[in-house]
């Protein structure tokens, strides 16, 4: 299991701090520091839809000119604002097996898919 976000953020802690006391040790990929691929923001965008990895609530995207953020419509355009502004990404990303499977943090799709 990989967790994909930002050390600093609240609700990757939560997530943290959750499936620490579930008895899950995953592996933490900070994308400040070590980035995040063009295909892996795709395969994230397959998963969960492009609309939903984009954190348009966040500070980061509200900084973001308003000609850059209109011109995100569709998932080319949002994943190129995201490698360029990684803190734009929604966070956490959950892998298991190479494979994404939970975006964000609620309890109940936590506790739902590792039942």
């Amino acid at each position: 299991m990989i967790v994909y976000g930002i050390p600093n953020c609240n609700t990757v802690k939560k997530a943290m701090t959750w499936l620490a006391g579930h008895n899950f040790k995953p592996e933490f990929h900070d994308f400040k520091k070590k980035g995040v691929t063009a295909q892996k923001l795709d395969q994230w965008c397959e998963a969960f839809g492009w609309e939903r990895m984009l954190n348009k609530k966040g500070t980061t995207w509200k900084k973001l000119s308003p000609e850059i953020q209109e011109s995100v419509i569709d998932k080319q355009t949002a994943i190129a604002v995201m490698l360029v502004n990684n803190s734009a990404i929604k966070r956490p990303i959950v892998e298991v097996d190479n494979k994404p499977v939970l975006l964000s943090f609620s309890e109940d799709e936590y506790q739902s898919h590792f039942k």
